[in-house]
């Protein structure tokens, strides 16, 4: 068979399917999550700037490098399992070991990522997460809930606490999304014994999604919040200038001016806010998946994780829906009452020239009655000189018949009036 030639771009694609793999964590375990990114401008950063950070990491525990256009690579980093991800707007961190800490949610976790290290990154910090992984308690095959039930008592915040069974109950999953004080997020994971480490793995990587992209989703709000101040007062402005707009033609231009005004800063507003809100529309998207691929159930009459984004993160998204539904609206407010003041002031200016073009017309009918009477006092006027040059040729020739200066002036006038006359009007016909 004959070679087939390949899309320039089949391998690329192909390997995106398998690109950022989840982690293999057994159990018990520990694992820390950190997200990174630029305070401004995050998806135009320097991503040789990221490369560089991990490498550093690397360098210290002699770990091999990455391909240099890789987005991910996993690899040990002494006593710990570490997995890199570049994603457009932020990079995120995991570590993870095969130990528990004698004190749960030990900040010394961390430690994994050195302080100097951590001092250095390219980026603030927007989420970092403690899990605890260990195995579910049984009692006859079935979850210890009483002793469940104390340790979630002991390390959450019962009034925010979500916990559910995920993936068909092979595993417990808890966390308030709370930050705690020393600065994460806390989530516990209580596999049931002989879930595989791969699969833990992925309920791991799940959640790391769920609090990253919610934390990335809430900077959303934090835009709709400060557009709304400013969409106020421009409504404010807005509704004065379409209350101005029955004014008459000559308040319109001004009027207009002032639309036009409040439209550049709405058109400045979407320009500055569509990036955000496109965002924070493809963030939601993915914690509403990937809390579905978890397939919750529920544990011991406590509300699951998506029972838990219902009632507290779901009110924000669509308030930066709102926010950017009103943007919209508010633009488009703004240019139908632009486009009806241009159509009346276009009407105002149209009605001036017709004003103006009937003056003129009035200006060149009272032109061309001057010129006629200027023509008549021509006609006399030449006349005159052409009489007078005439009774001069002629007189030499009519005094021997007896004719005087007058009588030949008086025989010629009627003559030469007459060819004057005769003569500028064919000129004027030829002019028209």
């Amino acid at each position: 068979m004959p070679p087939i030639q390949d899309h320039p771009l089949r391998y690329a694609l192909t390997n995106e399917l398998h690109a950022r793999p989840s982690p293999v964590i057994p159990v018990p375990a520990t694992a820390v999550f950190l997200a990174l990114k630029p305070a401004q401008d995050a998806a135009a950063r320097d991503r040789e700037a990221d490369r560089a950070h991990l490498l550093d990491l690397l360098d210290r525990h002699g770990a091999a490098h990455p391909a240099p256009e890789a987005t991910h690579h996993a690899t040990m980093a002494g006593r710990h399992g570490v997995k890199w991800e570049n994603h457009t707007e932020f990079t995120t961190w995991v570590g993870f070991s095969d130990t528990l800490t004698d004190r749960p949610f030990d900040p010394a976790s961390f430690d994994v990522f050195p302080a100097d290290w951590l001092d250095k990154a390219p980026g603030v910090r927007v989420t970092s997460i403690l899990f605890r992984i260990e195995e579910m308690p049984l009692i006859d095959g079935a979850c210890d809930t009483p002793a469940l039930r104390r340790k979630l008592d002991d390390w959450f915040v019962g009034e925010s606490l979500a916990v559910a069974f995920v993936l068909d109950e092979a595993a417990i999953v808890a966390s308030d999304f709370r930050i705690d004080p020393a600065g994460h997020v806390r989530m516990a994971i209580f596999a049931r014994p002989g879930t595989g480490a791969q699969r833990v793995g992925r309920v791991v990587q799940r959640l790391c999604e769920v609090e990253m992209y919610r934390a990335m989703s809430m900077l959303g709000l934090a835009r709709a919040r400060r557009v709304n101040g400013e969409m106020a007062v421009l409504e404010r402005r807005l509704s004065e200038l379409q209350a101005e707009m029955g004014g008459g033609a000559s308040r319109a231009e001004s009027v207009l001016d002032g639309l036009m005004g409040v439209s550049g800063e709405l058109e400045r507003l979407e320009m500055a806010s569509s990036f955000r809100f496109g965002a924070t529309r493809a963030y939601e998207a993915i914690v509403h998946d990937r809390i579905g691929v978890l397939r919750e159930t529920r544990f011991d009459g406590r509300q699951t994780l998506a029972e838990f984004m219902r009632r507290r993160w779901d009110p924000a998204m669509r308030t930066v829906k709102a926010a950017e539904s009103r943007l919209a609206l508010l633009s488009e407010r703004a240019m139908r009452a632009g486009r009806l003041l241009s159509t009346q002031v276009e009407v105002a200016r149209s009605a001036q020239s017709q004003a103006l073009l009937q003056s003129m017309d009035r200006r060149a009918d009272l032109q061309l009655r001057l010129q006629h009477t200027v023509e008549g006092l021509s006609v006399v006027a030449i006349s005159y000189y052409a009489v007078g040059l005439l009774a001069n040729v002629v007189l030499p020739l009519a005094e021997p018949v007896g004719l005087h200066k007058t009588g030949v002036a008086a025989m010629l006038t009627p003559l030469v009036v007459g060819a004057v006359w005769l003569g500028l009007r064919r000129i004027r016909s030829r002019l028209h």
